[in-house]
């Protein structure tokens, strides 16, 4: 059995075609280019004889059915959105492994033991209306109703106008009709580009997701101290908001380093680091800096324990420098951790076939985490990928996506098929 990738080719190829915009990919959440990607995807899998659904939100299902169709399912899949100026590939790549490897299976005459579900949602990127996992939060019938009043980010209008226009039942949603049900389903599968550089610098075509970082955010962080003369302000009467800044990052940067060689998964990064530009000059000690500490690991406690250093740090610096910080509202995505059983037996299988891989932490998020936190046992697959996401240069190589595909069709059929 193995993965039809002369149609996934053609899939990329399609999307990339009738997609893109002046500048890179636009799949706008319910908007022309995610609604094209849905009814390509739903039009190949009808043609290849598969079963076709959407729910209240208009995710898109696309089955195998199996033997017993009572046993709970196995779903893989990703999402069919991009950024504003995106790459063809992050969120797709995952639906169209899918697809290709259920149409494989049916190629091939396999009927496995239980159904198996592709699924590709929608607005999982949250750069369109600032909603994280919006279409799977919607599958599951969580989604928070206040998010359907979230405004587009470029034309202000609400989240819940562009669904109803896109043909969504906006009542059922916002009354928390559940499409998914964690007990109907055996577990979550979903390939996904990597979004950095590790893959790369390892010289690896593929990484087996050990668990996907949450994030401890301080958004709207100050420190407050006073503006003085360069020249004439003593150091021992100075109240430099730019040196507490800095004294602070240091604080923070070394215990990192601590962390790290602990063995600790961890990535800290102070952001969005500003003085008030109408008040700086190269002759004024800063009065002022605003910033963002962002703490993601896999661990909890690794989070929260950074956390507890800035404030305990920010109080010292505080007593030492003559400032005062501000830390502003706590944001919290809770991390999510891969089932350790489909880990071991992702890697087995991948040593079996001879695909090079390692095992790695997920930065950024995924709809797997709501799967992950629904108690659903997951995993998830990386591709090797040049340049990032969430930019027109994506550069996954085709060879590193089939090596996953077919990483993930033999799973599945070790999983799936008697």
């Amino acid at each position: 059995m193995q993965p039809d990738l002369k149609l996934a080719r053609s899939l990329f190829d399609d999307l990339d075609k009738n997609t893109c915009g002046t500048v890179g990919i636009w799949r706008d959440t319910y908007g022309k280019g995610e609604e094209y990607a849905h009814a390509l995807v739903a039009r190949t899998a009808r043609d290849a004889g598969l079963e076709v659904a959407e729910d209240a939100a208009r995710n898109l299902y696309v089955t195998l059915p199996g033997r017993d169709r009572d046993e709970p399912a196995l779903v893989i899949g990703s999402h069919l959105d991009s950024v504003p100026q995106g790459g063809n590939y992050d969120g797709a790549a995952g639906v169209i492994a899918g697809i290709s490897v259920i149409v494989g299976m049916k190629q091939a005459g396999v009927t496995p033991d239980f159904d198996i579900t592709v699924v590709a949602f929608r607005m999982e990127e949250a750069a369109w209306f600032n909603v994280a996992y919006g279409g799977s939060h919607a599958a599951f019938g969580i989604l928070p109703t206040s998010d359907l009043d979230v405004p587009r980010s470029d034309d202000g209008r609400p989240l819940a106008e562009y669904m109803r226009e896109a043909g969504c039942d906006v009542d059922a949603v916002r009354n928390g009709q559940a499409y998914l049900k964690p007990e109907n389903i055996r577990g979550y599968i979903e390939l996904h580009i990597e979004q950095g550089p590790v893959l790369v610098s390892e010289n690896l075509p593929v990484g087996i997701v050990t668990g996907i970082r949450g994030c401890l955010r301080y958004r709207f962080m100050r420190a407050i101290g006073e503006y003085a003369h360069s020249g004439a302000e003593p150091r021992s009467s100075r109240r430099d908001a730019v040196a507490a800044t800095v004294q602070l990052a240091h604080c923070l940067g070394e215990d990192w380093l601590r962390r790290e060689a602990d063995g600790q998964d961890l990535v800290f990064t102070m952001g969005e680091l500003n003085t008030n530009a109408e008040m700086h000059g190269p002759s004024r000690v800063s009065g002022e800096t605003t910033f963002v500490l962002d703490f993601r690991s896999v661990e909890m406690d690794a989070m929260s324990g950074m956390a507890d250093l800035a404030h305990q740090e920010a109080s010292r610096i505080e007593t030492n420098v003559g400032v005062t910080f501000e830390f502003g509202e706590e944001s919290l995505a809770l991390p999510a951790k891969m089932d350790p059983q489909m880990i071991s037996e992702l890697a087995e299988t991948a040593t079996e076939m001879g695909v090079p891989h390692m095992q790695m932490a997920s930065g950024g998020g995924h709809d797997c985490v709501v799967f992950a936190t629904q108690g659903i046992p997951c995993s998830m697959i990386f591709v090797r990928n040049e340049n990032g996401s969430h930019n027109p240069h994506e550069a996954m190589e085709f060879e590193d996506f089939a090596q996953a595909t077919r990483l993930m069709s033999s799973y599945v059929e070790r999983m799936s098929a008697s």
